[in-house]
């Protein structure tokens, strides 16, 4: 995009994005007008979608399916497009990561590193591409053989939240199409952007007509609609466990598609006495307020060992005051606003019932003033115990809860006193405690002494209620597909009836 690097302020006017079916872009009857929430100004519009469409739009990727353009091309032609995809997304970073921010409010320095990551993901999934593989059984006998194949399972619905629209967008969209799938994307009404964008950079990389298709507009009605589906094969939903819950039940109430949830979390950091502490605080307050802690894997509950507690909350405490809160476009900004505003009522409402129910506030709590936007700084209470209402919910803002243990068995209990199992930290430099805790504590992505750390070559997903299924790396293509058992016989037959 010509001189997006100077323009590091929302636009004049507001953007107008159509839909996107069947390689064709249409226009939207009604439009769903997007406002800043670091600027406060309108900065998109994006169509308002149907059922009606999402019919069409799943039509388009069953023909697609069904005529063989994508699926039946090689590993390598589909690794090609994944790579060409690529190597645009490089090109056009600056104008994704512009429409990133001012739709989502994150600074671009933040955006920028998340494109850079989804670049990554496109550059695994077509090794994944050519690697993806089925089986076969050489051992059933002199005459007999088996053969076991991988098949795309076929159209695939995808969702994704606002929280990170276009990072959580490719680190599954390019695994499914490394399968051999095509696809009908929703995108969270207020971040649908990036995902707009991408129909693009897609067509320009050789993907066919009909295999990437976007409708947008209201979750409760097309995401609705789309778990419902008859059509859909899969629904991979990223989002809160009690839209996960609809979604199972639309599923078994339709065709039993198969579904992959990435759900909520309440993410455990644990760090021992013996620990660098003050790697550890920094690993702490980044990890809780990272993208201004609306992030599935935020580590929103410390659990510090008692001999240390008091000295490590306050290092936290002092980390945490000094994360520099403001304006998205200033490149020394570190986290920026809260993306809606029914998010920054959630999380005011969340500190006031932390203060309430007798959490002591050590830092944070307050609305942060930078002239526009909606800025809340990172905040820590202490004190807190296992039945508060701070401590059990997904609050999805900068909020931290710490605990205290005093032996390894406590520090195990407290990390699974939870109904989630998304990610967890520990940080020691014993490693017969970092083992004791990764193989007993519930969590479907572990870091020790490191935090948000790894790349789209390994699985990520959750345990218990923070869902089902695993995305990215080779697994994450296998994720989007299904096993066919063949059996040859080179034999004449053995007549059952005699005659």
């Amino acid at each position: 995009m010509t001189g997006v690097k100077n323009r590091l302020s929302a636009p004049a006017k507001p953007r107008d994005f159509g839909f996107f079916i069947d390689g064709t872009w249409h226009h939207g009857r009604e439009m769903y007008e997007r406002f800043s929430p670091s600027h406060e100004q309108s900065v998109t519009r994006t169509a308002c979608c149907t059922k009606q469409d999402i019919d069409v739009a799943v039509g388009a990727a069953r023909k697609a399916f069904d005529k063989g353009s994508w699926a039946q091309q090689s590993g390598a032609d589909r690794a090609d497009v994944l790579l060409q995809t690529a190597s645009l997304l490089r090109e056009r970073t600056e104008e994704i990561a512009y429409w990133e921010v001012l739709e989502n409010g994150k600074p671009l320095t933040q955006a920028k590193g998340e494109i850079a990551h989804a670049i990554a993901c496109f550059e695994t999934a077509a090794g994944a591409a050519r690697l993806l593989h089925g089986n076969t059984f050489n051992n059933l006998g002199r005459s007999l053989f088996g053969m076991v194949l991988r098949e795309p399972i076929g159209v695939v619905g995808l969702i994704t939240p606002w929280n990170f629209p276009f990072m959580i967008l490719c680190e599954r969209l390019p695994f499914i199409l490394a399968s051999g799938c095509t696809m009908v994307v929703k995108p969270a009404e207020v971040t649908s952007a990036t995902t707009l964008l991408l129909a693009d950079i897609l067509t320009d990389a050789g993907l066919p007509r009909g295999v990437y298709n976007v409708v947008t507009g209201s979750g409760s009605v097309l995401g609705q609609a789309m778990a419902e589906h008859a059509d859909i094969d899969m629904l991979s939903f990223t989002g809160s466990t009690k839209v996960g819950r609809s979604c199972i039940k639309a599923s078994a109430e339709s065709n039993l598609k198969k579904l992959g949830l990435e759900l909520g979390g309440k993410n455990p950091i644990i760090v021992f006495a013996d620990s660098n502490l003050d790697d550890a605080a920094d690993a702490v307050a980044f990890g809780v307020s990272f993208n201004t802690g609306q992030c599935c894997v935020s580590t929103s509950r410390l659990i510090v060992e008692q001999s240390v507690a008091d000295e490590f909350e306050h290092r936290v405490s002092e980390k945490m005051r000094k994360i520099r809160v403001g304006n998205p476009f200033d490149p020394e900004t570190q986290i920026g606003a809260i993306t809606t505003d029914a998010q920054n009522k959630t999380i005011l409402d969340y500190i006031a019932k932390g203060k309430s129910e007798g959490a002591v506030l050590l830092c944070g709590g307050q609305v942060v003033a930078c002239g526009k936007g909606r800025y809340i700084a990172p905040t820590l209470f202490t004190h807190v115990k296992p039945d508060m209402e701070i401590a059990r919910d997904e609050i999805f803002g900068p909020v931290l809860s710490s605990f205290r243990f005093e032996t390894v068995e406590q520090a195990i209990d407290l990390a699974n006193d939870t109904v989630y199992g998304l990610a967890a930290s520990v940080w020691t430099q014993d490693i017969t405690k970092a083992f004791s805790v990764t193989r007993r504590v519930k969590a479907g992505r572990f870091w020790v002494n490191t935090i948000m750390s790894g790349g789209p070559e390994t699985p990520i997903g959750g345990f218990r209620q923070s869902g089902w299924g695993r995305e990215a790396g080779l697994a994450g293509v296998e994720e989007y597909t299904q096993l066919k058992t063949i059996h040859i016989d080179t034999d004449r037959r053995k007549h059952w009836i005699a005659s």
